[in-house]
């Protein structure tokens, strides 16, 4: 028997991305549920004009909490996630077909997804295979209501292979300004949520965040295998991670305390032996780590 399959897009101001969202799933899904945050353009136009069933929930600046709501204004046993500036390809599509018409042991389904970032394919650095849980059974899995959880699930995984083929398709930052205005909201929002969770401001991690940002996706996630973008995204990751813990620095009232020289060369030499260790383990290693220094000339 043929299980019945809603999708659930969430948007604010998509009207350039929507309708190649859509249209990657109007033939072949049932119901296409658009929960929309008031959008001030067409998005709402353009989800009508294709079918979609429109609801609208209050604007947050984030999916997360609109997410619940939107999966329970669906009819159908399962439900599949898309974010406005995805697309489902064929063969993926075909493969959940599939899956679902055969039968399948598991509750939730955690699908590869494919980011687009500056006109490029992100293999390294965390961003691929970047897993996502975005087909589910109605009431398997819940959202939180914090920006940038993974959501709370129950039953049982399947986890798809990591095949470009079965992979979402993420149109996601295509340029620095667009990665600035996010970094920006996302960033507020996080510091709320820091702060009232009872984090206490430490200069340190002004130092300590990014820098481990950086040498997590540039060096321990390969971001170097991604050349120039790799190099370029792990350091506006990093960038991501001191405006947010300065944003938490603001909170306090900029609160001005004494930085003690003694301090930071503690901290220097803890990050220098770092910083080391992954170059001696790109020096000892081939990898194209070598490839892009020389090509920088560093």
């Amino acid at each position: 028997m043929k299980k019945k399959i809603s999708a659930v897009i969430n948007t604010f101001n998509e009207e350039n991305n929507l309708k190649r969202a859509m249209v990657s799933l109007k033939d072949w899904v049932d119901e296409i549920v658009v929960c929309d945050m008031y959008s001030t353009d067409n998005t709402v136009k353009v989800a009508k004009n294709l079918g979609a069933k429109v609801y609208f929930y209050k604007y947050s600046g984030f999916v997360e909490p609109a997410r619940n709501f939107a999966i329970s204004k669906t009819s159908h046993e399962w439900v599949l996630i898309l974010d406005a500036d995805e697309e489902i390809p064929n063969e993926l599509a075909n493969e959940i077909k599939k899956m679902l018409e055969k039968g399948i042991n598991s509750d939730f389904v955690e699908i590869p997804r494919k980011n687009i970032i500056f006109g490029k394919w992100m293999k390294a650095s965390m961003w691929w295979p970047d897993y996502q849980i975005r087909l589910f059974k109605k009431g398997y899995v819940e959202w939180s209501e914090k920006i940038h959880r993974p959501p709370k699930t129950s039953g049982q995984d399947l986890r798809l292979s990591p095949d470009e083929s079965y992979a979402i398709l993420h149109h996601n930052y295509q340029s620095i300004s667009q990665f600035i205005d996010r970094m920006n909201r996302y960033t507020d929002i996080e510091a709320k949520q820091l702060f009232k969770g009872g984090y206490k401001f430490d200069w340190k991690d002004l130092i300590k965040k990014p820098l481990e940002e950086f040498l997590s996706r540039f060096f321990a996630n390969k971001g170097y295998e991604d050349g120039i973008h790799g190099l370029g995204l792990s350091l506006l990751q990093a960038f991501s991670f001191l405006v947010l813990y300065t944003k938490l620095w603001e909170m306090v009232g900029f609160k001005e305390s004494s930085i003690n020289l003694s301090e930071i060369d503690e901290e220097k030499e803890k990050m220098g032996r770092i910083i080391n260790y992954w170059f001696k383990q790109s020096a000892f290693s081939k990898n194209p780590f070598k490839r892009l220094l020389k090509k920088l000339q560093i």
